[in-house]
């Protein structure tokens, strides 16, 4: 079957499915069973929604997946219709971005209040990469980072916390608020140097909060150096805390080749 072919079908599908929606509303329908009528239109819109995605027909696609997370809320199945909802943004995504983030707000809504948190943050997550490639919102992107970071640290997942976390550390950097970047590049560095998995990427995270206390300050860079060093002492022997001293020499000698040289 062609496209053409295929979204022939997804609208008839979608008839079907209005019609079995306003049938589950007559009186009589209200006394036989109007409910078992509105799940056979959750399906029906579905297949609709599958077979708009078959077509590439994105956002016919991600209406029906709506009009079925609608129908699923009416009838209480909140997990169903969170799962149509995720469903929806992602076939938004292809078409039109904003619409994709209302449905995934929508998901997460539903998921907060079952506390799903660690489902509600990947979908944040999702949130926060169409800010940043779709939409170029840094300072939306950030947020919707720091929420996940937020509910991965309430359901004890450190790790992912911490992925968002430095992405909001990177991004805020750009921004110029080094003191939010380095705050968090000084926090998952102490934590990781605790992990003998993670102890190698220390002095890195050590390293940037270095050269975002040097954005702001001279003195402050080289206090927090030397409070490094006596945290990590692994630190002090990498080619980071190295290059950092460099930099921190020549800026005050102002020798401007030295510089460039450490650079």
């Amino acid at each position: 079957m062609d496209q053409a072919g295929k979204e022939k079908e997804a609208l008839q599908l979608l008839a079907e499915a209005d019609k079995k929606v306003r049938g589950s509303q007559s009186f009589f329908a209200g006394l036989f069973g109007g409910s078992s009528r509105i799940e056979e239109a959750c399906d029906i819109y579905a297949r609709a929604a599958n077979m708009f995605k078959m077509a590439k027909n994105w956002s016919a696609a991600g209406n029906a997946f709506c009009q079925a997370a609608q129908l699923h809320l009416q009838l209480q199945s909140k997990h169903d219709a969170a799962t149509n909802f995720v469903d929806a943004g992602n076939a938004f995504k292809k078409a039109d971005p904003q619409e994709a983030i209302n449905c995934l707000i929508r998901a997460i809504e539903i998921y907060t209040d079952m506390g799903r948190f660690t489902i509600a943050a990947k979908h944040h997550i999702s949130i926060a990469e169409i800010y940043e490639t779709e939409l170029v919102d840094i300072e939306k992107a950030i947020a919707h980072y720091e929420q996940a970071a937020d509910y991965y640290k309430g359901e004890e997942s450190n790790s992912s916390a911490n992925k968002c976390l430095l992405k909001v550390a990177t991004y805020a950097a750009q921004l110029e608020q080094y003191q939010k970047a380095l705050e968090i590049y000084e926090q998952v560095g102490t934590g990781a140097m605790d992990s003998p998995l993670l102890k190698y990427s220390a002095k890195e995270y050590f390293f940037k909060a270095a050269l975002c206390h040097f954005c702001i300050d001279m003195l402050n860079a080289k206090l927090a150096v030397q409070k490094y060093e006596e945290m990590f002492p692994a630190f002090t022997d990498s080619r980071e805390c190295k290059l950092v001293k460099k930099l921190l020499d020549a800026h005050e000698e102002q020798n401007i080749d030295a510089y460039t040289d450490a650079v």
